[in-house]
């Protein structure tokens, strides 16, 4: 079946014919992996100051999660060996990629002790960790952890923000299909 046929309005009094999906038994670990990424995301640098180093990460898992508390959340692989240290930081910042940070995503997800060489950072008093020229800087602190399969959905709250509206407009680095894009600077269309 097509995929204009699922979009097609069925005839009234009948209903559309199943989808023909396949069963979570049947899911092959790299289809899903490419299934999931044909969705697009943005990409962040999670960042702190741990024993007087930095240590960080690149995740493309975050999410705005609430206004009241303010929340933000990534997911992290339970695998991970960055975010046992990084996780026991008071605070953490979370820088949100521009689109000429591909290069810089690069080095946050290699070497450890190459993670930060070069790069522009700075550390508030309390240990968060943020690139200078991120589109949006946050200050936060661990909410909750949520254990979800191989992967820990952290949420984040959100301390402080330092974000410029006015400034020059970039747009966000956006990890789509195992790769990075940038977005169209064509028209926008209003939300």
């Amino acid at each position: 079946m097509s995929a204009l046929a699922l979009q097609r309005e069925p005839e009234p009094g009948r209903r559309p014919a199943p989808a023909d999906f396949a069963t979570n038994q049947d899911l092959d670990p790299a289809r899903l992996r490419a299934a999931f990424g044909s969705f697009p995301s943005g990409v962040v640098a999670v960042a702190a100051e741990v024993d007087g180093r930095l240590t960080g990460l690149a995740a493309s898992s975050f999410t705005s999660v609430s206004l009241d508390p303010p929340l933000v959340s990534f997911s992290i692989a339970r695998t991970s060996r960055t975010w046992p240290d990084l996780r026991r930081a008071e605070r953490l910042g979370v820088t949100v990629l521009a689109d000429h940070h591909g290069a810089v995503c690069r080095q946050l997800a290699g070497a450890v002790a190459d993670r930060f060489t070069g790069l522009p950072v700075s550390v508030s008093d309390r240990g968060a960790a943020t690139l200078d020229d991120g589109l949006a800087r946050f200050d936060t602190s661990i909410h909750r952890e949520v254990e979800a399969g191989d992967h820990v959905i952290v949420l984040l709250r959100v301390e402080g923000i330092d974000h410029d509206a006015a400034a020059p407009a970039d747009g966000p680095l956006v990890f789509h299909r195992s790769g990075f894009e940038r977005l169209g600077r064509g028209e926008r269309t209003p939300g």
